[in-house]
């Protein structure tokens, strides 16, 4: 039975990850910012499932908010803070937390657990693929998700052999955040003709922890809409 922790496995991609974890008889630990967020995340996941509170954008909280992990062989990081922001109507506030988020939560998280990972234990984090195709109003993801991929370089060589890896998806068109949107041109421009479907960046998350062979590598989950 492996430990598994996924933090931002409150909803969507991370609910899913969790669920699938759990569905094997793992031991999961899924984290919200809120312990009630946390818990109903749990319930949902069901089994043994625990929830936790940690928030990313308080990276000085995040040491005390982990202290009852005690070992870990699979960590899915997955929290984001969605939202655009231009360089015409840039928010300063909401830049500083998502960069806060994506490469301060997500390096410290590392680092408050780099003594608690079990031999053979790995790593995901989650970036996306607006850090190669930018659109208007992606200033902030596109710089942060960039940033995801160097830092997961950056840990692989600094806490070998714990292997770190990164998979961005694309549209993932079966999450609640795509379900009402309009993606006809998203998927015209994409070869296998549809968006990714969260199953699939299941099985990929999966294929990036368990695979020993697999390290310091982006992994680009989009159908091929990148090539188009």
């Amino acid at each position: 039975m492996a430990e598994v922790l996924v933090v931002g496995g409150s909803g969507g991609l991370g609910l899913a990850i969790a669920q699938e974890y759990a569905g094997r008889g793992d031991s999961v630990v899924v984290t919200s910012r809120t312990k009630s967020g946390a818990d109903e995340a749990a319930a949902l996941v069901g089994g043994s499932t625990r929830g936790l509170a940690v928030d990313l954008t308080q990276p000085e909280t995040i040491e005390s908010a982990l202290a009852e992990i005690t070992a870990v062989d699979h960590l899915v990081i997955t929290a984001n803070l969605p939202g655009g922001n231009t360089i015409a109507g840039f928010h300063l506030g909401d830049a500083i937390a998502a960069a806060t988020v994506k490469l301060v939560g997500y390096a410290e998280t590392v680092r408050v657990l780099s003594d608690r990972f079990r031999p053979g234990a790995s790593v995901v984090l989650l970036g996306g693929l607006a850090k190669d195709r930018p659109y208007p109003g992606s200033t902030m993801v596109t710089t942060v998700n960039g940033g995801v991929s160097a830092l997961a370089r950056t840990l692989a060589v600094e806490l070998a052999p714990l292997r770190v890896n990164v998979l961005h998806p694309g549209v993932v068109g079966d999450t609640p955040k795509w379900q009402n949107a309009e993606l006809s041109q998203v998927v015209s421009r994409t070869p296998i003709g549809r968006t990714v479907s969260t199953a699939e960046v299941v099985d990929a998350v999966d294929f990036l922890l368990r695979n020993g062979g697999v390290n310091a590598v982006d992994l680009e989950l989009d159908g091929g809409a990148r090539a188009s």
